[in-house]
């Protein structure tokens, strides 16, 4: 039994899907708004409830606005399932998002992306993303749950000051490949 060209079509796509959800944490996570920007194509619209609805160059300019009020964010990508049509395709991604305020409350939430993405020019993005809100939590910061567990590992920033610029020579923030 061989392997078909259309199942490699769909690993391809499949994995790029992956590349490009993770990468959307990553871009909001270390405040990289020009690589967020590059996720979505130009007539893409995003909708986070009642907080915003519209297009991504707005949905940009909001979730900069919107990660001001925290010190630190972190989004985890749990499951992901991709219905793959050609060029186009739907997703419902899980995630797990904590929040650290600068008033010192964590929040943490689990939610799902509701998304639909389109290949073009050769490459995958967003052309429509809502989340849904499935659960959440808040409370007060645990500062000795840092210094019990971490080991003396080095804190994580939410920008280019992170450690991961100065250890992955690869990972050049998106601004910096233009």
């Amino acid at each position: 039994m061989g392997i078909r060209d259309a199942d490699i079509a769909t690993l391809i796509a499949t994995d790029s899907l992956r590349r490009l959800v993770t990468t959307y944490s990553r871009a909001v996570d270390r405040r990289d708004f020009a690589l967020l920007r590059s996720l979505y194509h130009d007539d893409a619209v995003d909708t986070h409830g009642e907080m915003f609805d519209g297009g991504a160059d707005a949905y940009v300019a909001f979730v900069k606005q919107a990660l001001s009020a925290y010190e630190m964010t972190v989004h985890y990508v749990a499951n992901m399932n991709f219905v793959i049509d050609g060029d186009e395709a739907q997703g419902e991604v899980h995630k797990i998002n904590w929040h650290r305020t600068h008033a010192g409350e964590e929040i943490v939430t689990g939610s799902r992306s509701l998304d639909h993405y389109a290949k073009r020019d050769g490459e995958w993005r967003f052309c429509s993303r809502a989340i849904t809100l499935d659960w959440a939590r808040k409370g007060p910061v645990d500062t000795a749950a840092h210094a019990d567990f971490a080991a003396g590992s080095p804190a994580g920033r939410a920008g280019p000051d992170d450690l991961s610029y100065r250890l992955l020579d690869q990972f050049k923030r998106f601004s910096e490949n233009q």
